[in-house]
């Protein structure tokens, strides 16, 4: 068990991700019902996982990066209270700067969106606790076949995931909920995206 926790919490974090509406599901909807088309809700779904694969792989690159360089205890320690302050920013500002796309977008812009609201909201930086242990030298995961074969996994067990969980949301809303009742039956993910990466600092730092 205490071999397959990280990959237990990369695959829920990427269902995590996969909830919150500025990750895509919300813009999957809306512009399929802009242009009256279900097919453009699936076909919305691939450039939204590339670009959020995108940016989640570049965090992992720096763990596995940075990890040959640095001791593993003082990178966890600086790490978290890297997250902790990005929680913190997220938290005051983040909604001064949104990524503003609109509905005319093609796939080439929607990836492109995607990747940069992933990387905006720190969601590969939310992944560092996992990724840590499987990608730094000496773990079981990264000795056994080197740290990019364990991150690449990472990488594409978290986005399958969030791809699960983002079309099963988008569609639900888009053939039976509507927007409209979201307006009654809103959560404010905002403070529990905020609450999860300073969760995941502490994580870091303590663990």
């Amino acid at each position: 068990m205490s071999d397959a926790w990280p990959w237990i919490v990369v695959a829920g974090l990427g269902a995590f991700h996969g909830l919150n509406p500025a990750m895509g599901w919300l813009f999957a909807v809306a512009l399929g019902l802009h242009r009256h088309d279900r097919h453009v809700v699936w076909l919305s779904l691939l450039p939204i996982a590339a670009g959020h694969a995108l940016s989640v792989a570049l965090v992992a690159a720096a763990v596995v990066s940075i990890g040959m360089l640095i001791d593993g205890r003082a990178l966890s320690v600086v790490a978290g209270f890297g997250l902790i302050v990005w929680a913190l920013y997220h938290w005051r500002f983040g909604a001064r700067h949104r990524v503003r796309v609109g509905l005319q977008t093609g796939l080439l812009g929607l990836g492109l969106w995607s990747f940069l609201m992933a990387t905006a909201h720190g969601a590969g930086l939310m992944l560092w606790p996992a990724l840590m242990p499987l990608c730094f030298p000496g773990t079981a995961a990264a000795s056994s076949g080197g740290p990019l074969v364990p991150a690449l996994a990472g990488v594409g067990l978290h986005t399958l995931a969030m791809l699960l969980v983002t079309g099963a949301i988008a569609v639900t809303v888009y053939e039976w909920v509507g927007l409209a009742a979201l307006r009654h039956a809103w959560i404010n993910l905002d403070l529990i995206w905020t609450v999860a990466l300073i969760a995941a600092g502490l994580w870091l730092i303590v663990g």
